[in-house]
C-alpha cells in the first residue's frame, strides 16, 4: 500500500533531483522509494551493499569454467590504456 509522505527539501536539491529522474525515464518517489529500501534493508547491509539493480542481475552470467579473471581484466586493461 502507498502512502503520501511530505518532504521539506531545498528548492535547488528538488530541481536538480526531478532532472535526473527524468534523464533515467524514473519518478522521483521512485527513486526516493528505491533508496529508502536500499538504507533500510539489513540484508543489504549484511551483504555487499549492492544495489537493487545489481542485485537482481546476480548470478545471470556463467562465466566458462577456465575463465580467469585477473588475466581477462588485466588484458582489457591495457587494450584500453596501452
Amino acid at each position: 500500500m502507498n502512502t503520501k509522505l511530505t518532504l521539506t527539501i531545498e528548492q535547488k536539491v528538488i530541481k536538480r533531483a526531478k532532472e535526473y529522474a527524468k534523464e533515467k525515464n524514473r519518478s522521483l518517489s521512485d527513486i526516493i522509494e528505491n533508496y529508502l529500501k536500499l538504507l533500510t534493508d539489513r540484508k543489504s547491509d549484511m551483504e555487499n551493499n549492492l544495489s537493487p539493480t545489481v542485485e537482481s542481475l546476480k548470478g545471470s552470467f556463467k562465466p566458462p569454467k577456465n575463465f580467469d579473471y585477473k588475466k581477462e581484466l588485466q588484458d582489457r586493461l591495457e587494450k584500453k590504456y596501452l
